[in-house]
């Protein structure tokens, strides 16, 4: 095992890895910004280390600060989280020549899966079903309009260095196309240090699936089944789930093993997240691989009833992943479903920082709740306004469904304003209830009449 773990990230993702290192025996060194030192995860590891203001460009995504800060404390290795700087192959580069443990993949494949545009043409070279999509946008202006076009209407305009979501332009026709790319080159160029592009065929009304795969360093590969996170508002993931609702077991275990055979075939080497889009009539199409864990892994280790990370751990350290895996059970074990608690309000979704005056987690059978808070903590304005993740697990769908109710009406927070009204409210919403999510539920939940109204009621309705 580790000696010592240096951790560079925050909140709920830092809390956590504290806790999974201190039961594998290792030591942790938390790395906090200044707006972070006083969070209760940083006194619960072993070591801390402010290593810069509260930007994170200043603090959790400056190398050298972060570097200097493993070695001065003797690390034998770092974990990323998710987030940040764990995509980041230069970083994960320059700890290797430090002596320093990246636990996730190697560089390579931080650089391979990075690039959104070649990741689609390698997996489809190798047989994974992809939607129409073009080769990297850059350069000459027109060049790019005239690429894009080829391949119909309507389009997404995506950044080929990126993800999360951010710079994602969708265009209905010609006449929007030329505007779409250059503001999502401009917005590429912010958020990446890269304003390469790349467009693909807009799938109406598609539901997000993904698998969860794992590698190791003998050539081996596995699945961990699927979740679906169709819930989004602006494209970001809020309610995830395993398994996927309403589509044939079959066919998922189908996609999951060619998913988990191409990257073993590959020769990757380390947990990550297969992306898919699915339609109905079309099927699945290849959107990423995510080299990393997702926030929302914790519904697959309920439903594997397995410690990721203690898995992401132990692959750095060497050893085989048909020996961690053994056990693994054949189909999953019941239902889990995953809500992000954001701090923000439920009709514009606008941050809304502040102090936590009341923060109180429900509890209970089947209820797990991640976060970096507790009560008295401030949420500041310098990063992902996610404050806790509640993850609710059953014996079925239903079960957990009604479980995640129980605990979001439980979650007692004042002194800032949270979604938990709006996902309540989706909770309720026929469409999602029918077990038939897609990306375009969460708008129009919120576009349908009476939503406004639903929320006051929402206030003292019972669980489900």
């Amino acid at each position: 095992m580790f000696s010592k773990v240096a951790i560079a990230n925050r909140g709920a993702v830092a809390a956590r890895l504290v806790r999974t290192l201190s039961s594998l025996g290792a030591k942790s060194l938390v790395l906090c910004s200044e707006a972070d030192q006083n969070l209760p995860y940083v006194r619960q590891a072993d070591e801390f280390k402010v290593i810069g203001p509260p930007e994170p460009l200043k603090s959790y995504l400056n190398h050298d600060k972060v570097i200097e800060a493993a070695v001065e404390a003797k690390c034998d290795a770092l974990h990323p989280g998710w987030g940040f700087l764990s995509e980041n192959a230069e970083f994960a580069e320059k700890l290797r020549e430090r002596s320093i443990v990246f636990i996730g993949p190697s560089p390579k494949w931080l650089r391979i899966m990075g690039d959104k545009v070649a990741a689609k043409k390698e997996m489809a070279r190798l047989g994974l079903a992809v939607f129409p999509s073009t080769g990297e946008l850059s350069g000459d202006i027109t060049l790019m309009v005239n690429e894009a076009s080829s391949i119909g209407f309507p389009l997404l305009i995506k950044p080929s260095g990126g993800g999360g979501g951010i710079g994602m332009i969708e265009v209905d026709g010609p006449d929007k196309l030329l505007k779409a790319l250059e503001s999502a080159a401009s917005q590429a160029l912010r958020s990446f240090n890269r304003s390469s592009l790349y467009a693909e065929r807009l799938v109406k009304n598609p539901r997000h699936v993904e698998f969860q795969v794992v590698c190791d360093l003998y050539g081996q590969g596995f699945h961990l089944f699927e979740r679906d996170c169709s819930i989004q508002r602006r494209r970001q993931k809020i309610l995830e789930e395993a398994g996927a609702p309403s589509i044939d077991r079959s066919l998922l275990n189908q996609r999951a093993n060619q998913a988990a055979s191409v990257l073993a075939h590959l020769g990757y080497d380390q947990i990550g997240t297969v992306e898919n889009l699915y339609e109905p009539e079309a099927g699945f199409g290849f959107l990423e691989v995510n080299p990393r864990l997702q926030v929302e892994h914790a519904v697959t280790e309920e439903i594997c009833q397995i410690d990721l990370v203690a898995l992401q751990v132990r692959l750095a350290l060497g050893e085989k992943a048909g020996q961690l895996l053994k056990g693994l059970p054949e189909a999953p074990i019941g239902h889990s479903v995953e809500a992000r608690i954001y701090a923000e309000d439920s009709l514009r979704f606008l941050p809304s920082p502040g102090p936590l005056k009341c923060f109180r987690p429900p509890s209970g059978q089947g209820i797990r709740v991640e976060t970096g808070f507790v009560e008295g903590a401030v949420v500041t304005p310098f990063y992902d306004p996610m404050i806790a993740q509640v993850i609710a697990s059953g014996a079925d769908r239903n079960e957990a469904l009604a479980r995640l109710d129980k605990a979001l009406a439980d979650f007692e927070i004042e002194g800032l304003k949270t979604n938990i009204p709006f996902l309540r409210a989706m909770l309720r919403y026929p469409p999602f209830i029918e077990g038939h999510p897609n990306a375009s539920l969460a708008a129009e939940l919120l576009a349908s009449d009476g939503y406004k109204d639903s929320l006051e009621k929402l206030k003292s309705a019972p669980p489900l």
